[in-house]
């Protein structure tokens, strides 16, 4: 089975742009199995570096130190391998629906052979009936719909999800989360979410890995032992959410926010 990551020992820093200042620590020696077809969750301050965790791990950007391995072999760079959705949509506004999400195939020269796919996951996050249509002609759900199909439509063995629903209304949202666990069992991916929303983080997961205070570590990995579907209400669901708030005070430190981080 594909999907296993490996973080071992990275630490990554970044120039500050006020040269009369120290550089920015983002991560400080921080390590993490991560199994094949694991749900997983990173939570934590803000700035505290998880979405620079995030794009190590899809070779966007690479560690300062230490290195990140995927099924034994060090991520250098992107590869097709690792499917990546952002909290913005980021698609191209000159392009239809259906060539956003083929956009990636052509680019790797291998959409004859991949039409159908395309076809495929258009159908699969319900933008069926809208592949001729542009950006600016669709809701945000349906935007991020389309993001998500672009992320897939590769078939990568791991999927990276950079605060995908933060821009949602609630019930959109909701919505969201419940296809994306239906694509994940269905594709039995390794998929990493980053999120700021305790309880969608829980609800979504197998682990949830809550990260220090910048210069970040992994300050405890918590199972989610609860049966599929889950109940937000129910008593055992609270108890994990007390405990992940309580963690997160981290004795009432406060991280100054960087955009990059």
């Amino acid at each position: 089975m594909v999907g296993q990551i490996s973080i071992q020992e990275v630490s990554k820093e970044f120039v500050n742009p006020d040269a009369s200042k120290e550089n920015i620590h983002a991560l400080n020696g921080f390590s993490l199995d991560i199994e094949p077809g694991t749900f997983i969750s990173l939570i934590g301050p803000s700035g505290c570096g998880k979405s620079t965790l995030l794009r190590l791990i899809g070779g966007l950007d690479n560690p300062s130190s230490g290195a990140i391995y995927l099924d034994g072999k060090k991520i250098e760079k992107p590869g097709s391998d690792r499917g990546f959705a952002f909290q913005g949509s980021n698609l191209f506004p000159w392009l239809t629906v259906e060539k956003n999400i083929a956009f990636g195939l052509k680019a790797r020269h291998i959409y004859k052979d991949s039409q159908k796919d395309v076809e495929e996951f258009i159908n699969l996050v319900g933008l069926g009936g809208f592949e001729k249509s542009y950006p600016h002609q669709l809701s945000g759900g349906m935007q991020q719909r389309a993001s998500l199909a672009r992320a897939l439509v590769g078939h990568p063995s791991v999927l990276l999800l950079d605060e995908p629903l933060g821009a949602l209304d609630a019930f959109t949202r909701m919505n969201l989360q419940d296809e994306i666990l239906d694509i994940w069992k269905k594709y039995n991916m390794t998929v990493i979410m980053v999120t700021h929303d305790v309880d969608e983080a829980i609800y979504m997961s197998d682990q949830v890995v809550v990260m220090s205070a910048r210069p970040s570590k992994v300050e405890i990995v918590i199972d989610i032992d609860l049966p599929r579907s889950r109940a937000r209400a129910q008593d055992t669901f609270q108890e994990y959410r007390s405990k992940i708030l309580e963690i997160l005070n981290f004795g009432g430190k406060i991280e100054e926010v960087e955009y990059y981080l």
